[in-house]
């Protein structure tokens, strides 16, 4: 037993740290030594760490993973992210045009591949027309996280809760759409406060840019790459925007399980004449699916200690329940900081027993982890991706200014979340 929580405790370290202190482990990697380390102690066997690993919800992220990237490959995301940073409105016109965008799009295309396939763009576009990229990245990486927490398909711990707890598409949107909206004009209210007078891009830097060598274009050949998308087009588009409007539908209108939704949907996008499925799959992250699948397994070994059901008993004995909607709300936003969100519904779902209203659990659980994320980087793989995006592009974000914005807004859209909650 004790093995069990020196195990799950250096893992979820790494999901907060992002990596292993003297050990170039990063999440992922951390996630599946966990999950072969509670093995090999014995913790769980091989057959049940197979059978922890739930294949519906890996299913469906993988499924709506595919929908995704089809935008990508279609050039849908580049275009979008020209017109958008290519108009002649203001500074706070094209930051408010971005953070629609970005919560718009995140709640229907899932946040990280919209943050993963936007961010390089954004970053060349601002800084071609010489403004300062932070303010920009930053209101679009809050509205992705926010706006993700509309929709079952907005994030992949939205899909994993959807799963677990049986949501039903339009019972949490409900809930959860009405505060996601709130919280767009909130991140362009502070951000546009703070960076009133800061919103052209420093000489410094400016020369930094049109400075790099050919040597450091080359280090960074990934980023490069992603900021040259493929060229629009519209019969790509069209065929991905009706496969997702189809998918949502059936989540709402039908009994089908989600999991062959999703996976229908990605074999007919798969099955293409102009497009090869090695593009489209290139974009799906796979290092995501192996973290979830890591989790699964380590989560599964400390469930068989019995810790966390005493653990959740003896709250429950102090007047802290997890089933009851505003303490989930609450505990799930701190877990959230800590580890991350995607690690803190995978810690806390096996646990929830939404017998009454699981929609309102659900609700619950989504507003927590996603508005809460903005407070730290590594809160959301979205705050990670656009930091490390930027870094390799020259664009340096610390983990103040980020926190410094993403604080207030943090307190800001958790308030309208839980009076929305309460109300």
């Amino acid at each position: 037993m004790d093995l069990t929580l020196v195990i799950f405790f250096l893992v979820y370290l790494v999901m907060g740290l992002g990596a292993l202190p003297f050990f170039r482990v990063g999440r992922t990697g951390a996630a599946l030594i966990g999950g072969m380390a509670v093995m090999t102690v014995g913790s769980i066997t091989p057959r049940q760490a197979w059978s922890a690993i739930d294949y519906s919800t890996m299913g469906m992220l993988f499924g709506l993973m595919v929908v995704s990237s089809a935008f990508v490959v279609s050039g849908f995301y580049g275009w979008l992210a020209r017109k958008a940073a290519g108009s002649k409105m203001s500074e706070r016109g094209l930051l408010a045009l971005l953070i629609v965008v970005g919560g718009v799009m995140a709640a229907f295309l899932t946040n990280d591949v919209v943050a993963v396939s936007m961010c390089p763009l954004l970053l060349s576009i601002t800084m071609a027309r010489g403004l300062n990229p932070v303010p920009f990245l930053l209101g679009f990486c809050f509205a992705v996280n926010t706006g993700a927490a509309g929709t079952i398909i907005g994030s992949p711990q939205n899909i994993i809760a959807a799963q677990k707890l049986h949501l039903s598409f339009a019972g949490l949107s409900e809930i959860t759409v009405g505060p996601a909206l709130l919280s767009l004009p909130v991140i362009w209210g502070v951000i546009s406060m703070l960076y009133r007078n800061r919103w052209a891009l420093p000489a410094a830097n400016q020369e930094a840019v049109a400075g790099r060598g050919a040597g450091a274009e080359a280090a960074s050949a990934k980023t490069v790459e992603t900021s040259e998308p493929p060229p629009f087009s519209l019969g790509e588009t069209l065929k991905a925007a009706v496969t997702a409007v189809a998918v949502i539908l059936a989540f709402i209108f039908s009994d089908w399980p989600r999991e062959t939704i999703a996976l229908t949907a990605a074999g007919f996008l798969l099955l293409s004449r102009k497009v090869s499925s090695r593009s489209l799959l290139h974009e799906v992250d796979g290092d995501l699916l192996l973290l979830v699948m890591g989790l699964f397994v380590v989560n599964a070994g400390l469930s068989a200690t019995g810790l966390p059901q005493k653990l959740v008993t003896d709250l429950a004995s102090q007047g802290i329940n997890l089933a009851d909607p505003p303490v989930l709300f609450l505990i799930s936003s701190v877990i959230s900081d800590l580890v991350g969100n995607n690690p803190a519904v995978m810690m806390l779902v096996p646990y929830l027993h939404a017998d009454a209203d699981p929609n309102a659990l659900g609700a619950a659980l989504s507003l927590g982890t996603h508005f809460s994320s903005n407070l730290v980087v590594f809160g959301s793989l979205a705050g990670i991706i656009i930091v490390e995006q930027a870094k390799d592009r020259g664009v340096r974000i610390s983990g103040g200014e980020f926190s410094k914005a993403g604080g207030l807004v943090t307190l800001a859209t958790m308030v309208i979340a839980g009076l929305w909650l309460w109300i």
